[in-house]
């Protein structure tokens, strides 16, 4: 039997992590122990124990357990599932993968069942569903954030495998396999179960044999990870090409994902530099889309293309720190009216193109300042172009 099925969580207690839902003071661990459990929705990345979670919560609640992913998911499945069970004392559990894939209208059918409480909906996905779920579904179910599992969590998981399987294998290669596996448990378990069916003895190379780059996030070496994207965002923000290609270079021989160092790149080109070199963004963003499809040895050209160039770029974090002023506003209650005229069929509303493309006209309750210019690179231009729009001159 493959190992992550045979070693796959039976109790909250087999759960690796998560301590702060599953622990003694943990709110999942309080809610189940008072059968108090509601609709929720975990989120975080794969491997970390959504679906064994949720199985474990079937299984303690006693819950006929029906197991359903987002893209296959038939509207008329549901409401056969909630009819069979109407006169039941047991209500299902329905757990659907990949949550974020919900269409609005599957969303829409689940409300009335999730009001009613004809059953209890879990969900999972490895992307935040604060930002796919709508509102009415938000209101009536729980967010979790399962976390990534830390190599200490892991290489006690291993361990307990390996000693349990009898399994040979050198310390290296424990570490490779943790490492690798970039906090997912089950990545992790396949790869020992494989390794363990071509070798009796698993080495290192047996293992990069089977995985030569590490999955997403990871790195080759404990600790060096975080060290090193840190160190490269920071040289580029610096302007200091030949430092950004060298932890460039240190990551890809560590084994660090293509896609991962694209992302983190496309991040700073708009964090860091944003309108003063608007050309980054879409750089960046055409980086990520090769990287995603040629791979490695490939990808590190069009990498260090765009780490040059966003060292050379002129930075600016204006965009940055104005939408941080602005969801700051919000949070502390500062919640404007939509101004009337503004609204949907208004006719006091001034359509600013029959007026040469601007008019004085209020968009604000009260005036908010947030956005600052450092008029740096083409902020400059931006900024030229918004005086000369709305007849602000100095």
């Amino acid at each position: 039997m493959n190992l992550a099925i045979k070693y796959r969580p039976q109790s909250l207690d087999d759960i690796a992590g998560q301590e702060h839902l599953l622990g003694p003071e943990g709110v999942l661990r309080k809610l189940l122990d008072a059968n108090a459990i509601s609709h929720a929705f975990f989120y975080g990345p794969a491997g970390c124990g959504k679906t064994s979670l949720a199985r474990i919560i079937a299984k303690i609640t006693k819950s006929p357990f029906y197991d359903m992913n987002a893209t296959t998911l038939k509207i008329e499945e549901l409401r056969t599932i909630f009819k069979n069970h109407t006169n039941s004392l047991q209500k299902p559990l329905i757990f659907i993968d990949e949550v974020h894939r919900l269409s609005k209208t599957q969303q829409e059918v689940l409300l009335p069942f999730m009001e009613r409480y004809d059953g209890i909906i879990l969900g999972a996905s490895t992307e935040n569903p604060y930002y796919t779920l709508t509102s009415a579904v938000r209101s009536r179910s729980y967010l979790f954030e399962l976390r990534l599992l830390d190599n200490e969590q892991m290489l006690a998981l291993l361990e307990k495998i390996v000693s349990k399987e009898n399994m040979q294998i050198t310390d290296e290669a424990k570490q490779y396999a943790v490492h690798s596996s970039s906090g997912d448990a089950r990545a992790m378990l396949n790869l020992l179960d494989s390794a363990s069916r071509i070798t009796d003895l698993i080495t290192l190379d047996s293992l990069k044999s089977l995985r030569p780059f590490a999955l997403q996030s990871g790195s080759s070496e404990a600790g060096t990870h975080y060290d090193l994207a840190s160190a490269l965002i920071k040289s580029i923000r610096g302007s200091d090409i030949d430092a950004g290609l060298y932890y460039l270079a240190r990551l890809i021989e560590g084994g660090e994902n293509a896609a991962f160092i694209a992302r983190r790149l496309a991040i700073l080109a708009s964090e860091d530099i944003g309108n003063a070199n608007p050309n980054a963004l879409m750089l960046a963003s055409s980086v990520l889309n090769i990287v995603e499809h040629i791979g490695y040895p490939e990808a590190r050209i069009p990498l260090s293309q765009l780490v040059i160039y966003l060292a050379s770029s002129p930075k600016s974090n204006s965009a940055y720190a104005a939408i941080n002023d602005a969801q700051k506003c919000v949070q502390q209650g500062q919640i404007l009216a939509v101004p009337s005229h503004i609204k949907p069929n208004s006719n006091e509303y001034l359509y600013p193109h029959n007026f040469g493309g601007w008019c004085e006209q209020k968009y604000l309750e009260k005036p908010i300042s947030l956005y600052k210019s450092k008029l740096i690179g083409f902020e400059k231009t931006l900024n030229e172009w918004h005086e000369k729009i709305t007849f602000k001159t100095k």
